[in-house]
């Protein structure tokens, strides 16, 4: 399998020469030269024994020819051992919970994956700088996946004041080859300065940079395996055959790789978009334009993006044409106000805490009477403070997420300066 960018289709690349690169040298993300058909039968069939084993076939129908069949099984093996659960919320509401990685998001499973894979298509080869930005999930996720590997080091880009306690301690605390930089600025301009840094192709050729962002293939490629699972714990839980599945949204790494997964043959009526105040793929939807603008900080962090660098993989799936991207997914977006109000009334009317993010998933699912199930992105815990002012009370830290609250944060602050960014890398 090459890789293409979505700027460019006739420049064909590696898994590994895409994965490195981050970007392509035109600025556009790497698609698969084909999307893969999928044998439902077997993939139902493998998620029956495990998520894993389900994963590395599906992973397998990419990377035939890159990478030793038994390694891949042994990275699906590492990066997805953990749970995955579909919550039955009440009558046809139901919940597919992505949280119960390492750093209690979804993101685990692309940042886990792509930590090991990296490692394996590396193999002992040159060092490599993992450059990423984040608005809360991404940069924990990153550094946990991350963590320890050899021949690389992690830098992330926060804004100041715009995450979490428990998001920043996540990033923070690790020390070894992870290198946190607090951000006078707001997440757009930490994507701004990685996007900026990859647009100079002599830096990072001089330091062997790459993301770890949703743009990177390797994150990108396995946030579609747990869409599968979904619709087959969904399918056991419900006997239905077309959900129809509603996904927090904010820089659209995770519903674009749902819309993968439809195009690789699984069964879905379409996706409903749930997005914050951050409402550029809603509109794009309403007017047939898509039109960036500055992020708005709100309670559902991890989405405050305005300008979604996955728009261009959504447009390249569906082969630029704004009909069949509206035929495929209904928009919906929400303010702080609702996203505290399903909060309590999640956990008024069923008992179940959700996280913010999740919470714009609930509100999505319920406006439109969606039969499927949304997407829970995030441990309610990691943003404590939200549910506490929502519901009036707190609720004990899982022991894996308490450990990391009171270690001292060792970070740099810098200003929202490409260059200055350069610099830091630069002194590793």
């Amino acid at each position: 399998m090459k890789y293409y960018s979505t700027r460019d289709k006739s420049l064909l690349y590696s898994l590994k020469d895409a994965a490195v690169m981050g970007l392509a040298p035109d600025g556009g993300l790497f698609m698969p030269q084909y999307i893969p058909k999928a044998d439902i039968d077997v993939v139902f069939r493998k998620a029956e024994k495990s998520f894993p084993e389900m994963a590395s076939y599906l992973a397998w129908l990419f990377m035939e020819g890159d990478v030793d069949r038994d390694a891949l099984d042994e990275v699906c093996r590492q990066a997805f051992g953990f749970d995955v659960r579909l919550s039955h919320i009440e009558g046809d509401k139901y919940t597919l919970e992505l949280f119960h990685g390492p750093t209690f998001a979804f993101k685990d499973f692309g940042a886990g994956f792509m930590g090991r894979m990296l490692g394996v298509l590396n193999g002992s080869g040159e060092d490599l700088t993992i450059l990423t930005a984040t608005s809360g999930d991404t940069g924990s996720a990153v550094a946990n996946g991350f963590y320890g590997v050899p021949g690389v080091k992690v830098v992330v880009l926060y804004p100041e004041g715009k995450v979490s306690d428990l998001q920043e301690s996540q990033m923070t605390t690790l020390g070894g080859n992870i290198f946190p930089l607090r951000v006078r600025g707001n997440f757009d301009d930490c994507q701004r300065i990685v996007k900026e840094i990859f647009s100079d192709s002599v830096f990072r050729a001089e330091k062997k940079v790459t993301s770890a962002n949703s743009i990177n293939i390797l994150r990108w490629l396995p946030q579609s395996f747990y869409y599968f699972y979904g619709w087959y714990l969904w399918n056991s839980a419900t006997g239905k055959y077309m959900p129809e599945i509603t996904v927090p949204s904010g820089n659209y790494g995770n519903i674009s790789a749902g819309m993968l997964a439809k195009k690789m043959g699984l069964p879905v009526k379409g996706f409903i978009a749930a997005s914050n105040a951050n409402d550029i793929i809603p509109k794009y939807l309403e007017t047939g334009v898509f039109e960036p603008k500055p992020s708005v900080h709100t309670v559902a962090n991890a989405m405050d993006v305005g300008n979604p660098s996955n728009y261009e993989r959504i447009l390249d799936l569906y082969g630029g044409s704004f009909a069949s991207v509206k035929a495929d997914v209904r928009g919906y977006s929400c303010g702080d106000g609702d996203i505290k109000k399903a909060i309590r009334e999640m956990y008024g009317r069923y008992g179940y805490v959700s996280d913010p993010h999740s919470a714009v998933g609930y509100n999505a699912a319920v406006h439109y009477g969606a039969d499927g199930f949304w997407l829970s992105t995030a441990h309610r815990a990691k943003f404590a403070e939200v549910i506490e002012d929502a519901l009036g009370r707190d609720f004990p830290l899982p022991d894996a997420l308490e450990r990391f609250l009171g270690k001292e944060k060792v970070f740099t602050p810098i200003d929202a300066d490409t260059r200055a960014v350069e610099d830091f890398v630069r002194g590793l």
